[in-house]
């Protein structure tokens, strides 16, 4: 049997990074003697978790790394595309080509594994998950249940809990939001429609939308809000401002009151602008839009809290639960998949619903965000989490901030081009400086000690 699989050339320095690349969540390194069957367990593992590069035929050397050996010819490979297609088929999630280097002998099979909407077993009958650089068989019920609800096949917000029915058929949610919302029904028969109330006994969902206090039922279904007065890259107990807020009730509520508070917070941090300090500013439909996705979008059945962390140049809101469904940070602002879709579609039945745009969200604020000429959010998906990153940073360079200050004042130092350009290295400034002064952009003021040291236009600052 002849492969038809696709031959790539790569050249010397595409060889080289290949090479230079480490075992991770995203990539792993066989060699070709592994047996084909263990190569289903890594295809698996990827395909469950967030997608990811398998190279067949690169070896490890703990003396010289990663070592290019691969099948002398495409005839050679066939047992291992006859094992791995027969449980990992080509097709959309699944693509496989040959690379032959212009610097190395032999083929190298590369496997492209995307997240799948399933989850894939290997040819050993069990699931596994790709965790950095391990590939971890999923065999316990709580395990499988994680997978399941990760990938949607199931859904947490379905599950029933201890709570009492009276708890949401009875609350103040559920009446405002009938008498606005569906004031031809009784809050009991369209609960039960809804299948919000399962068994008599109301849903996570139900109970996440409808409950008062739906924390009694949900002890960690609360938004916690940090205030650390510092741009390190980690809050301390010394730099936080106050006591942790907690921000509880229905998820319409949680959303509002979140919003606002967050705003209350950042208008309150000062920030040096070209003209001076200025209140920090970001804006709020980039706020609202992130809230609101950890809200709607998080994983409930997590013990855990959102966590909203308000730094002097950034916002971080962490929520729990990985991407679901086949949703990647790659494909976050173009793919749609919904891990509480009761939540998200009856949420949008509110009076002015926080989702307006269902699907929309995040554009919207990576849209307000280049608005206001700040940097696009930054997603980052963690072990349990998925963190997404506000910065208060500018999308002119360093060097264009710095001008731009030294046009409106006569004088500029370390300390406020660290704050205007949101960098939180000295030497990394002074490194701006002194490129800026080679230039003759901008020249340092004679006669000051050095702990007073600052910097004027120079002969060669850019006119208007």
């Amino acid at each position: 049997m002849t492969t038809n699989l696709v031959v790539n050339e790569i050249n010397s320095a595409s060889t080289q990074k290949i090479l230079a690349r480490s075992e991770g969540h995203f990539c792993d390194f066989k060699a070709k003697e592994v047996s084909p069957a263990k190569l289903t367990k890594a295809l698996s593992a990827f395909a469950n978790a967030d997608g990811g590069e398998l190279f067949i035929g690169i070896s490890e050397d703990p003396q010289n790394g990663n070592v290019w050996a691969g099948f002398a010819d495409e005839e050679a490979a066939n047992g291992h595309i006859q094992t791995i297609e027969k449980f990992f088929p080509l097709g959309t999630h699944f693509r496989y080509s040959f690379l032959r280097s212009s610097v190395r002998q032999g083929l190298v099979l590369l496997c492209e594994i995307d997240k799948t909407p399933d989850i894939r077993a290997a040819s050993d009958g069990i699931a596994y998950l790709r965790r950095g650089a391990q590939s971890l068989p999923q065999k316990g019920p709580e395990e499988i249940s994680r997978l399941e609800y990760n990938k949607g096949i199931s859904s947490f917000e379905d599950k029933i809990i201890n709570g009492d029915l009276i708890s949401i058929s009875e609350s103040q949610s559920i009446e405002e939001f009938m008498n606005e919302v569906v004031p031809f029904s009784t809050s009991l028969d369209w609960l039960k429609k809804q299948k919000l109330i399962l068994d008599g006994r109301p849903t996570v969902a139900g109970c996440v939308l409808f409950s008062d206090e739906p924390q009694v039922d949900l002890p960690k279904a609360a938004i916690k809000i940090y205030r650390y007065k510092t741009n390190a890259s980690i809050g301390t107990r010394d730099t936080l401002d106050f006591h942790p807020l907690s921000i509880e009730g229905d998820a319409y509520r949680q959303i509002y009151d979140s919003v606002d508070k967050i705003k209350e917070i950042i208008e309150k941090i000062p920030t040096s602008e070209t003209g001076g300090l200025t209140a920090l500013q970001y804006p709020t439909e980039a706020i609202h839009e992130i809230i609101t996705n950890a809200v709607i979008h998080r994983d409930y059945s997590i013990n855990d809290d959102v966590h909203v962390r308000i730094f002097d140049n950034r916002i971080e809101v962490q929520s729990p639960g990985t991407l679901s469904g086949h949703v990647t940070t790659k494909n976050i602002l173009d793919e749609r998949f919904a891990r509480n879709p009761k939540i998200v579609r009856l949420l949008n039945k509110f009076k002015n619903p926080p989702n307006k745009d269902v699907g929309e969200g995040l554009n919207t604020a990576f849209e307000a965000m280049k608005k206001l000429k700040l940097k696009e959010p930054i997603i980052e998906q963690r072990e349990s989490s998925v963190l997404v990153l506000l910065r208060h940073e500018k999308l002119a360079t360093a060097q264009q901030l710095i001008i731009e200050y030294l046009r409106l004042n006569n004088e500029i130092n370390n300390r406020i081009a660290r704050d205007i350009c949101f960098i939180g290295s000295e030497n990394a400034v002074k490194r701006i400086f002194q490129t800026m002064q080679k230039q003759n952009i901008i020249e340092r003021i004679p006669d000051r000690p050095q702990s007073r040291a600052a910097y004027r236009r120079g002969s060669n600052f850019p006119k208007i």
